[in-house]
């Protein structure tokens, strides 16, 4: 009766340590990024990373939605998702330079979560929504709203097309890309489009 008492005692020991330590190794795991952190220099923004568990997760996070990109560039031609990654992470370890470097890496992973949900329709979309601009029919614009976070809009005018993010704004919504912006308030849009353009007076159609 005393060995089996025993027996059962240590087995509901070993359970109770094994579930512990499962318990552990899935928070350490929670609380990595997508890369090795034994790998990663001192001092680097991959360093930073491995310390800062609110970036792993957005490490985690676009690792997620890269791999889902992925799937949907398959057929890419030419093939761009790799080498655009590849520049993006060579960028973000540039925040080094940055006074506020957690800042701009979160704003980095941010910003590159999103364009990849746009950019590949991972997340649902508005539209497309087409404006005629200065009166001109021939002279639209076409957006794509993205309920990603932040907010961006994909907008498309003759074979040219253009990433925004939405910005703070006092009245209705302004979105801004490299060169090109769209501030719809009211049913009507101003839009610019490329660099030191004049500004065009859009309505939906």
């Amino acid at each position: 009766m005393k060995d089996v008492l025993y027996y059962k005692i240590s087995l509901a020991s070993v359970i109770s340590v094994a579930l512990s330590l499962s318990f552990c190794a899935l928070a350490a795991m929670a609380a990595s990024p997508s890369f090795d952190c034994r790998k990663v220099e001192g001092g680097s923004i991959e360093k930073m990373i491995c310390g800062e568990e609110e970036l792993a997760k957005l490490d985690r996070k676009l690792a997620e939605v890269y791999a889902a990109a992925s799937k949907k560039a398959v057929n890419e031609h030419p093939p761009v998702l790799k080498a655009e990654q590849r520049g993006w992470i060579k960028g973000r370890n540039e925040c080094w330079k940055s006074d506020n470097k957690r800042s701009c890496v979160e704003e980095n992973y941010r910003l590159r979560i999103a364009e990849l949900q746009a950019q590949y329709r991972l997340v649902p979309g508005n539209g497309p929504v087409t404006y005629i601009c200065d009166g001109d029919p021939r002279n639209e614009v076409i957006a794509t709203f993205f309920a990603t976070e932040p907010p961006t809009l994909i907008a498309e005018r003759g074979d040219r097309v253009s990433l925004m993010y939405r910005q703070k704004s006092g009245s209705g919504a302004k979105y801004q890309g490299r060169n090109e912006s769209l501030w719809e308030h009211q049913g009507e849009a101003v839009i610019t489009w490329g660099y030191g353009s004049k500004e065009m007076k859009c309505k939906k159609r």
